[in-house]
């Protein structure tokens, strides 16, 4: 069923598909000035609070034989600490870097998750400002650790790979310039950014299109249509889901990579 014969069932009042506008969400002030508040300022100030309360809730009575709700938390901070840190950057130096990681991934969940729970149902890293300013995060600690470690010189002498032909490590320096200044903070932010969009539009095509189609497409063909519709609309939150974990996965997987990379004694 095409979108044009959405619209054409309506009349002049069709079914509008979902825009980038959905996101843009302000809730005081026009969302452009350094006081108005949106939506999705306003959810991640809600995640804060809620991960806050979740981890004092899970740790207020620490037992040796860990509870549910202790387990449920050690089996997540395990995950971080164990299979990523500890993993990637070593048993050496992992640890001082386990709360940055953990921090980071909780509030990618977190906030992911909120794009498929009501009555929220709004993913914060849809909007670019929040992966980008973690990206930034990360870009400013793998920079700052390669320059205490070797000197700044050091730090972009350590991205030519040794034993290279001397012809050929100009060339080789400008793409691993381009790599660790640029390409790595843009894709670090834009694959959290663009998985979150997409997703979330998708979700929201499928439940509009199948809520318009019941109610409001006056055509018997289209209410029996919107039943399938709803459907792929659950089986898409379902896959959503698996994607929001992933995401916050392989952002947190990514930062410990460019750690271990700046901390590592060869390239």
């Amino acid at each position: 069923m095409s979108l044009g014969m959405l619209a054409a069932a309506g009349g002049e009042e069709g079914f509008e598909t979902p825009t980038q506008a959905i996101f843009w969400q302000p809730l005081i002030g026009s969302g452009s000035g350094w006081l108005d508040v949106t939506r999705p300022a306003l959810v991640f100030v809600l995640s804060a609070v809620l991960i806050a309360a979740l981890l004092n809730w899970a740790t207020k009575r620490l037992e040796v034989v860990p509870g549910k709700r202790q387990m449920g938390m050690e089996a997540t901070y395990g995950l971080v600490r164990n299979s990523i840190a500890r993993d990637i950057i070593g048993s050496r130096d992992f640890l001082k870097f386990v709360p940055m990681l953990f921090t980071m991934f909780a509030l990618i969940l977190v906030n992911n998750l909120f794009g498929i729970i009501p009555p929220v149902q709004y993913p914060t890293m849809s909007r670019i400002a929040f992966p980008l300013v973690l990206a930034l995060v990360v870009y400013g600690v793998y920079h700052y650790l390669g320059i205490k470690k070797r000197g700044l010189g050091g730090h972009i002498g350590h991205m030519i790979p040794p034993g290279l032909p001397g012809w050929i490590k100009p060339l080789v320096f400008l793409l691993e310039l381009i790599t660790y200044f640029i390409t790595r903070p843009v894709t670090l932010a834009l694959r959290l950014f663009g998985n979150m969009f997409a997703g979330h539009i998708l979700l929201v095509l499928f439940i509009t299109g199948g809520e318009y189609m019941l109610l409001h497409s006056g055509s018997l063909g289209l209410q029996i249509f919107s039943i399938p519709t709803f459907a792929m609309g659950i089986v898409m939150t379902l896959f959503e889901l698996l994607v929001e974990f992933l995401q916050a996965y392989i952002f947190t997987l990514l930062a410990a990579l460019y750690i271990a990379g700046s901390l590592a004694d060869e390239h």
